[in-house]
């Protein structure tokens, strides 16, 4: 197997931790980070399991303005985000760094508009596959890019990773 080579890791960011999480917990509930090792050990890989890396922090965000804010701290502050919706990639796609916040999207799932005519659904990349195969079957729609995985997989992560 080849050798990962992960981006060098910024111990000033490391050494800040306790510091970033007192200011992200300004812009989403405290609940919706995850900060210890207990906490961060699923997110630590996503389905390319032969690669693992424990994030700094994992963050859950419940509405777009708290992304937007969170993505801006960070951006102002040098923190790597890591996007990440299921995890059921095989790509290591969301295989978090050492001193990264991983981005967690599960949160939004929501169908926001279906326009049948336009074979076109809008949705939060937390949607489920199967929850988009559910919304349209009644009018005799299917949306089946794999149908072994799409109880788990995401429309997020299809596009991210040209899935499907």
């Amino acid at each position: 197997m080849s050798t990962l080579k992960m981006p060098k890791v910024d111990k000033k960011i490391l050494r800040d931790k306790d510091k970033i999480i007192r200011d992200i917990s300004a812009f989403t509930s405290k609940q919706n980070i995850l900060s210890e090792n207990e906490e961060l050990k699923p997110y630590e890989t996503d389905g390319l399991a032969a690669y693992r890396q424990t994030p700094m922090i994992v963050v859950l965000p419940e509405t777009t303005q708290e992304v937007s804010k969170i993505l801006s701290y960070c951006n102002k502050n040098k923190i790597k985000v890591v996007p990440r919706g299921a995890g059921t990639g095989l790509a290591g796609s969301a295989l978090p760094l050492a001193d990264c916040i991983l981005l967690g999207l599960g949160k939004f799932n929501k169908i926001k508009e279906i326009d049948f005519s336009n074979r076109c659904v809008v949705a939060q990349p937390g949607v489920t596959n199967l929850a988009i195969t559910h919304a349209v079957q009644d009018k005799g729609f299917y949306y089946a890019p794999d149908p072994s995985s799409q109880m788990a997989c995401s429309i997020g992560g299809n596009v991210v990773e040209n899935s499907g």
